[in-house]
Protein backbone atom coordinates (compact mmCIF):
# COMPACT_ATOMS: atom_id res chain seq x y z
CA UNK A 1 0.00 0.00 0.00
CA UNK A 2 2.71 2.72 0.83
CA UNK A 3 4.45 1.76 -2.51
CA UNK A 4 1.49 2.39 -4.54
CA UNK A 5 1.07 6.04 -2.97
CA UNK A 6 4.68 6.44 -3.61
CA UNK A 7 4.37 5.64 -7.07
CA UNK A 8 1.12 7.82 -7.26
CA UNK A 9 3.14 11.21 -5.57
CA UNK A 10 6.09 10.19 -7.82
CA UNK A 11 4.00 10.35 -11.22
CA UNK A 12 2.25 13.38 -9.99
CA UNK A 13 5.67 15.05 -8.79
CA UNK A 14 6.77 13.91 -12.53
CA UNK A 15 4.07 15.86 -13.84
CA UNK A 16 4.75 19.31 -12.19
CA UNK A 17 8.10 19.00 -13.31
CA UNK A 18 7.60 17.95 -16.38
CA UNK A 19 5.35 20.64 -16.93
CA UNK A 20 7.42 23.37 -15.05
CA UNK A 21 10.27 22.45 -17.45
CA UNK A 22 12.15 23.97 -20.45
CA UNK A 23 12.18 21.40 -23.07
CA UNK A 24 15.73 20.18 -24.52
CA UNK A 25 17.38 20.82 -21.02
CA UNK A 26 19.09 17.78 -19.02
CA UNK A 27 22.69 17.15 -19.41
CA UNK A 28 25.38 16.81 -18.18
CA UNK A 29 25.55 13.09 -16.85
CA UNK A 30 28.33 12.16 -14.52
CA UNK A 31 29.26 8.18 -14.46
CA UNK A 32 29.34 6.82 -10.79
CA UNK A 33 32.98 6.87 -10.47
CA UNK A 34 33.66 9.83 -11.11
CA UNK A 35 30.75 11.49 -9.17
CA UNK A 36 32.30 9.72 -6.31
CA UNK A 37 35.43 11.04 -6.87
CA UNK A 38 34.86 14.39 -7.88
CA UNK A 39 32.84 14.18 -4.48
CA UNK A 40 35.61 12.83 -2.54
CA UNK A 41 37.88 16.02 -3.68
CA UNK A 42 35.26 18.46 -2.86
CA UNK A 43 34.78 19.47 -6.37
CA UNK A 44 30.61 18.55 -6.42
CA UNK A 45 28.02 18.11 -3.52
CA UNK A 46 26.42 14.69 -4.31
CA UNK A 47 22.70 14.60 -3.20
CA UNK A 48 20.50 11.26 -3.01
CA UNK A 49 17.45 11.99 -3.69
CA UNK A 50 16.29 8.79 -3.17
CA UNK A 51 13.96 7.93 -0.28
CA UNK A 52 14.77 6.57 3.53
CA UNK A 53 13.64 3.15 2.90
CA UNK A 54 15.93 3.25 0.05
CA UNK A 55 18.46 5.03 1.94
CA UNK A 56 18.30 2.16 4.58
CA UNK A 57 18.66 -0.76 1.84
CA UNK A 58 21.23 0.14 0.50
CA UNK A 59 22.93 2.75 2.51
CA UNK A 60 24.43 6.34 1.33
CA UNK A 61 27.55 7.53 -0.54
CA UNK A 62 29.99 8.59 1.99
CA UNK A 63 28.80 12.88 2.59
CA UNK A 64 26.25 12.59 0.51
CA UNK A 65 23.59 15.20 0.92
CA UNK A 66 19.91 13.39 1.41
CA UNK A 67 16.21 15.44 0.39
CA UNK A 68 13.59 12.33 -0.25
CA UNK A 69 12.50 13.34 -4.01
CA UNK A 70 8.91 12.60 -2.92
CA UNK A 71 8.88 15.03 -0.55
CA UNK A 72 7.96 17.76 -3.13
CA UNK A 73 9.27 20.45 -5.28
CA UNK A 74 9.37 22.89 -2.32
CA UNK A 75 11.29 20.69 -0.59
CA UNK A 76 13.80 19.60 -2.55
CA UNK A 77 15.19 23.24 -4.24
CA UNK A 78 15.06 24.05 -0.12
CA UNK A 79 16.92 21.31 0.86
CA UNK A 80 19.68 22.05 -2.17
CA UNK A 81 19.94 25.67 -1.64
CA UNK A 82 20.41 24.74 2.25
CA UNK A 83 22.99 22.49 1.38
CA UNK A 84 24.86 24.54 -1.33
CA UNK A 85 24.49 27.88 0.92
CA UNK A 86 21.79 29.07 -1.21
CA UNK A 87 24.49 28.83 -4.43
CA UNK A 88 22.63 28.48 -7.36
CA UNK A 89 25.88 28.10 -9.11
CA UNK A 90 27.46 25.31 -6.93
CA UNK A 91 27.98 22.15 -8.91
CA UNK A 92 25.84 19.75 -7.80
CA UNK A 93 25.25 15.73 -8.37
CA UNK A 94 22.30 14.10 -8.34
CA UNK A 95 21.76 10.02 -7.62
CA UNK A 96 18.87 7.91 -7.30
CA UNK A 97 18.18 4.62 -7.73
CA UNK A 98 18.00 4.36 -11.71
CA UNK A 99 18.76 7.88 -12.57
CA UNK A 100 15.04 8.39 -13.58
CA UNK A 101 14.10 10.89 -10.57
CA UNK A 102 17.75 12.56 -11.52
CA UNK A 103 16.75 13.20 -14.41
CA UNK A 104 13.60 15.24 -13.83
CA UNK A 105 14.69 16.91 -11.01
CA UNK A 106 18.13 17.87 -12.74
CA UNK A 107 15.96 19.43 -15.50
CA UNK A 108 13.57 21.11 -13.26
CA UNK A 109 16.23 22.95 -11.21
CA UNK A 110 17.82 24.24 -14.67
CA UNK A 111 14.75 25.68 -15.02
CA UNK A 112 14.93 27.80 -11.75
CA UNK A 113 18.50 28.80 -12.65
CA UNK A 114 20.68 26.05 -10.95
CA UNK A 115 23.61 25.93 -13.18
CA UNK A 116 25.69 22.96 -12.76
CA UNK A 117 23.77 19.89 -11.93
CA UNK A 118 24.86 16.89 -12.85
CA UNK A 119 22.73 13.68 -12.88
CA UNK A 120 24.22 9.91 -11.91
CA UNK A 121 22.07 8.62 -15.20
CA UNK A 122 23.01 5.09 -14.02
CA UNK A 123 22.15 5.63 -10.26
CA UNK A 124 23.23 3.57 -7.46
CA UNK A 125 21.61 0.35 -8.94
CA UNK A 126 22.29 0.51 -12.22
CA UNK A 127 20.58 1.46 -15.36
CA UNK A 128 20.99 1.25 -19.29
CA UNK A 129 23.47 3.54 -19.13
CA UNK A 130 25.80 1.76 -16.61
CA UNK A 131 26.27 -0.62 -14.00
CA UNK A 132 26.04 1.81 -11.05
CA UNK A 133 27.55 2.77 -7.69
CA UNK A 134 26.98 -0.63 -5.65
CA UNK A 135 28.23 -3.01 -8.78
CA UNK A 136 31.04 -0.48 -9.20
CA UNK A 137 31.75 -1.36 -5.72
CA UNK A 138 31.86 2.19 -4.74
CA UNK A 139 31.38 2.68 -1.05
CA UNK A 140 28.76 3.39 1.45
CA UNK A 141 27.56 4.27 4.78
CA UNK A 142 24.68 3.20 6.69
CA UNK A 143 22.30 5.78 7.13
CA UNK A 144 21.57 5.71 10.87
CA UNK A 145 19.32 8.56 10.75
CA UNK A 146 16.94 7.87 8.01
Amino acid sequence: MNTYRLTRAGLALFAVLALATPAGWAAPDMGATEAFEASQAGKVRLIDIRTPQEWRQTGVAPGAGRVDFYRGPEVLVQSILQMTGGDKNAPIVLICRTGNRTGAAQKYLQGLGFTQVYNVSEGMAGSAAGPGWLKHGLPVEACVEC
